[in-house]
C-alpha cells in the first residue's frame, strides 16, 4: 500500500486555473474512479477562485460513472506535464520500453510500477444480489451452469490445511430458474443448498451441457480464470486493470486472491488452450504467477454472495478493461512494439542528422515511400519498369535524375516470360544500353502472392543485406488486405510499406488505380480509388491523368512522325543524297515537303521501303495517348505538371509543349447529360424521318414527282406537316428542304413533292 501514489499530492502540482472545462471534469472523473471523495475535488477546485462556484462539484460528481474510462493515470499525466516526477526516477528521463526496465516482449508494467488499488467490502451485504449479478453477467437465461457447495479440508505440502470442493456438485440447473428463485427468496442456501461458511462455495464460469463437468461438457469456451496468490490484493486489483484485461467479472475470493473471469471467446477447445496460454504468458511477464490448473475451461471459481470464514466472496467490478478478446489482443500487440526512445530537440539542434539522399532528384529520398496512381491504359507497369531501369542505369525518369543503385521489382501480375520480355522491350525501344542488368532483381509472384501483412516479412527476410535502393511492388491490388474504402484497414495495410522501408533502408514504390468516373475536376490527391489514406500516406504521390487529343494535335504529331521517319531513312540509306542542303530547316518540319523530296529523289524500291516504314510509324502515332503527371510531395516543393506521351511500350517527354494547354476531361453535369441525350434523340428522329420520306418518295414518284398527300399518308403524318417542313413558313425544316421542295399543281390543286437535285427550276 505504501507504494501507491496519493493523487491528492499530485493535485498540488496541477493548477485548475490553467485547465479547460473538459480537463477539469476529467480530474473529477479520475478521482471518483480511484475511490476518492468529492471533497478532494472540491477543495482542489477552490484554487481557481475566478471560476469556482459552490455546489458545482457535488452536482457534477453525481453524473460521473465509473465506466467512463478516465483513471488516475490522467492526473499522473497532468502532474508530469506540470513538472512532477515519480519517486526514484531521474529528472528529465523519458521512460521507454527497453533495457532500463528489463523489458521483454509482453511486459506492460515494469517492476515497481504496479498501481495498487484497494478492495472494499460492500457497504450493505446482499448475498443473493451478488450471485444474480454474477449469473446475469456471464450467462444467458437458458444456459446451464455448475456449482459446488460441498467441501473438505486437504493438507498442503507445508502441512497447512485448505478447503477444497468435495464433489462435482450440481450441473443441471438453468440460469433463469436460479435467478428467479433467488429474486423470490433472497436466500442462496435455500436455492442452491447449504455450504460450510468456513470453506465458502464454488461456481463454474463457463456454461455446461447438463451431462457432466468435464471439458467436453463445456458448451461455450467463453471465459478463463486469472488468479494469483503471490501479490497483495491491492496489487492484483491494480495490475489486472493496468493490463486492460477483458474482464467480465472481477471478484474477491475471500482469501489471498482476486478472481478475474476474463473473456476468451474461443471457437473450440484448441483455440481456448492457445488463448489461455497467451493470456497467462502476458500475466506472468508482468509479475502475476498463475496456477496452471486454472487453464481448465470447466474450472471452478469462487461463488460471490458466500461467506468464507470471516471474509466475504463478493464482486469487485464487472465489464472492465477491453470489451473483447480481439480488442485486448490488438491492444497488447500494439503496446508490445519496438518503438525508439523519445528525443529532446535541444540535444539534437546543433548536430542534426543528415537527410536521406535523393533517390529521384526533387521527388523521393532513399527509405521513403512513393505511390503512382492512374487509370488503366496509362502504362503504369511500363512506367515502373522504366523507373527500375533508370535507377539501375543511373539515368533520368520523366526528366528527373535518378541515383544509380540496385532495385527489386516485385511482379504480382505478369507471368514470368511476359515480365522479362517487357524489360528487354523497354531497353530496346528506349535505346538504352543494358550496362547494369546486375542491378535489377525481379521477384515473380503471379499466382503466389499473399496479403501484404504476410508478404512484408517474407520480402524483408529475402531482401536483407542486398542493399537495394528501391523496392517496386506492382500492383498493390494483388496484396491489399481488408476493405480499400476503410481508413482504419488501409492505414494498417500502408504500415506494411513502412516496415519494408525501415528494415531494408530502401524506398518502397507502388502503384494504385483511379476511382471510377471522370478525374479532371478532382485534385490529384483525391483521384486514387478507396480511402484517402492511399494518397496521404506516401512521401511522394505521382498522379497520371489522360489528356484528350484534338484533331490538330494528332495531325501535328503525324506530321512530326513523317518528318522524323523520312529523315531517319535518308540518314541511314541515302548518304550520297545532299538532302541536308536541298531541304531547309523549315522544310524539314513540313511532312509534305519532306515526303515530296523523297518521292522525287528515291528510286522505286527505296520508296516502297520508306512507305512501309511510314505506314507503320503513322499507325503507331495514331495509337498514342497523352498523360499529365502531377505530384504531391512531403519532402520537396511541388513540381510543375509533367506532360508525357505513352508510345507503347515507353513514355516520352512532350518536347514540343503541345500538351501544355490541354485540359483533362471533366465530369459532365447531369443537366448537360440530359440536354445532350435529348439532342442525340432528336437528331436520330430527324435522320429516321428523312429516310422514311426518301423511301416513300421512291415508291410513289413518277418522273421525279410524288403526291405530298400520298407521301404523308405512307409515313404517317398529316399533309400539312409535309407542307410545313418543305414550304416557306417560319417552322420550315431546313434539313429537309435541302432535299425536297413542295409545289401546288393549279390544275388539280394538289400538293406535290420533288427532289431539288432532280429539278431544273
Amino acid at each position: 500500500m505504501e507504494d501507491r501514489t496519493d493523487l491528492r499530492e499530485l493535485l498540488n502540482h496541477i493548477n485548475p486555473a490553467l485547465l479547460n472545462y473538459e480537463e477539469w471534469t476529467e480530474v473529477g472523473m479520475a478521482l471518483k474512479f480511484e475511490g476518492y471523495s468529492c471533497d478532494v475535488w472540491d477543495d482542489w477546485s477552490r484554487r481557481d477562485s475566478g471560476r469556482y462556484h459552490t455546489g458545482e462539484c457535488a452536482k457534477k460528481w453525481r453524473s460521473f460513472r465509473r465506466d467512463e474510462g478516465v483513471t488516475g493515470g490522467t492526473i499522473v499525466h497532468m502532474a508530469m506535464e506540470a513538472g512532477w516526477m515519480p519517486p526514484q526516477r531521474e529528472a528529465g528521463r523519458v521512460l521507454d520500453l527497453d533495457s532500463e526496465l528489463d523489458y521483454v516482449e509482453g511486459a506492460i508494467v515494469g517492476e515497481g510500477w504496479v498501481e495498487h488499488r484497494d478492495i472494499d467490502e460492500p457497504s450493505s451485504w446482499e448475498p443473493a444480489k451478488e450471485l444474480i449479478r454474477y449469473l446475469e453477467t456471464l450467462f444467458t437465461p437458458e444456459e446451464t451452469f455448475g456449482y459446488v457447495t460441498g467441501s473438505f479440508q486437504k493438507a498442503n505440502k507445508d502441512g497447512t490445511q485448505k478447503w477444497v470442493p468435495a464433489n462435482k456438485g450440481v450441473y443441471t440447473l438453468h440460469v433463469a430458474d436460479v435467478v428467479r428463485d433467488l429474486k423470490k427468496t433472497g436466500d442462496i442456501e435455500g436455492v442452491l443448498g447449504k455450504y460450510d461458511h468456513e470453506a465458502g462455495a464454488w461456481i463454474r464460469f463457463n456454461p455446461l451441457d447438463g451431462n457432466g463437468v468435464n471439458n467436453e461438457n463445456v458448451t461455450d469456451f467463453r471465459y478463463a480464470l486469472v488468479e494469483s496468490d503471490n501479490m497483495e490484493l491491492s496489487a492484483q486489483n491494480g495490475l489486472i486493470r493496468q493490463l486492460n484485461l477483458p474482464v467480465a467479472v472481477l471478484l474477491y475470493s475471500g482469501g489471498k486472491s482476486v478472481h478475474a473471469i476474463v473473456r476468451i471467446e474461443a471457437d473450440d477447445q484448441k483455440e481456448y488452450k492457445e488463448r489461455v496460454n497467451y493470456l497467462y504468458d502476458i500475466c506472468k511477464k508482468n509479475g502475476m504467477v498463475i496456477d496452471t490448473q486454472n487453464r481448465n475451461p470447466s474450472r471452478l471459481s469462487r461463488m460471490p454472495g458466500c461467506e468464507r470464514g470471516d471474509k466475504k466472496q463478493f464482486i469487485i467490478d464487472t465489464n472492465i478493461g477491453c470489451k473483447s478478446w480481439a480488442e485486448w489482443y490488438e491492444w497488447i500487440e500494439a503496446v508490445n512494439d519496438d518503438l525508439p526512445d523519445m528525443e529532446e530537440l535541444a540535444a539534437e539542434w546543433d548536430d542534426l542528422p543528415a537527410l536521406a539522399p535523393e533517390l529521384i532528384k526533387g521527388v523521393l529520398r532513399e527509405g521513403h515511400k512513393m505511390l503512382i496512381v492512374g487509370p488503366s491504359k496509362a502504362g503504369k507497369s511500363f512506367d515502373l519498369i522504366e523507373l527500375c531501369i533508370a535507377i539501375a542505369e543511373g539515368r533520368q525518369w520523366h526528366g528527373w535524375d535518378c541515383m544509380r543503385g540496385r532495385v527489386l521489382y516485385v511482379n504480382l501480375e505478369l507471368d514470368r516470360a511476359s515480365c522479362l520480355h517487357r524489360f528487354r522491350d523497354v531497353y530496346n525501344v528506349a535505346g538504352i544500353p543494358p550496362r547494369s542488368l546486375q542491378n535489377i532483381d525481379i521477384w515473380n509472384l503471379r499466382g503466389r502472392s499473399v496479403p501484404m501483412d504476410k508478404l512484408a516479412p517474407k520480402l524483408i527476410r529475402r531482401a536483407k543485406d542486398r542493399h537495394y535502393k528501391a523496392v517496386i511492388i506492382d500492383p498493390i491490388y494483388k496484396v491489399i488486405t481488408g476493405d480499400e474504402n476503410s481508413a482504419d484497414q488501409m492505414a494498417k495495410f500502408c504500415n506494411q510499406f513502412d516496415k519494408v522501408c525501415t528494415e531494408l533502408g530502401a524506398a518502397t514504390i507502388y502503384c494504385h488505380h483511379h476511382s471510377k468516373g471522370s478525374q479532371g475536376q478532382k485534385k490529384s490527391m483525391d483521384r486514387a480509388s478507396g480511402s484517402g489514406v492511399f494518397a496521404r500516406d506516401p512521401d511522394a504521390l505521382l498522379d497520371m491523368i489522360e489528356l484528350p487529343l484534338t484533331d490538330d494535335i494528332i495531325k501535328q504529331e503525324v506530321n512530326k512522325t513523317i518528318c522524323r521517319t523520312c529523315i531517319q531513312y535518308l540518314t541511314a540509306y541515302c548518304r550520297d543524297l545532299p538532302w541536308e542542303t536541298d531541304l531547309s530547316e523549315d522544310d524539314l518540319l513540313m511532312s509534305g515537303k519532306v515526303q515530296a523530296y523523297c518521292e522525287n529523289k528515291l528510286d522505286k524500291w527505296q520508296m516502297q521501303a520508306l512507305s512501309r516504314q511510314l505506314e507503320a510509324a503513322v499507325k503507331d502515332t495514331m495509337s498514342l495517348s497523352a498523360w499529365r503527371i502531377e505530384g504531391t510531395l512531403r519532402e520537396f516543393p511541388k513540381f510543375p505538371p509533367v506532360n508525357t506521351w505513352f508510345r507503347y511500350p515507353i513514355h516520352t517527354a512532350d518536347e514540343s509543349g503541345c500538351l501544355q494547354d490541354v485540359d483533362p476531361e471533366t465530369e459532365i453535369s447531369g443537366h448537360q447529360k440530359m440536354i445532350d441525350a435529348r439532342k442525340k434523340k432528336a437528331e436520330k428522329q430527324k435522320a429516321d424521318t428523312i429516310d422514311q420520306i426518301e423511301i416513300a418518295f421512291e415508291s410513289l414518284q413518277e418522273d421525279g414527282v410524288a403526291s405530298a398527300i400520298d407521301v404523308a399518308e405512307q409515313i404517317g403524318v398529316a399533309p400539312d406537316t409535309i407542307k410545313r417542313w418543305f414550304g416557306k413558313g417560319k417552322r420550315s425544316r431546313s434539313e429537309y428542304k435541302k432535299r425536297f421542295e413542295t409545289f401546288e399543281n393549279p390544275d388539280n390543286q394538289k400538293l406535290y413533292l420533288r427532289r431539288i437535285e432532280d429539278t431544273d427550276t
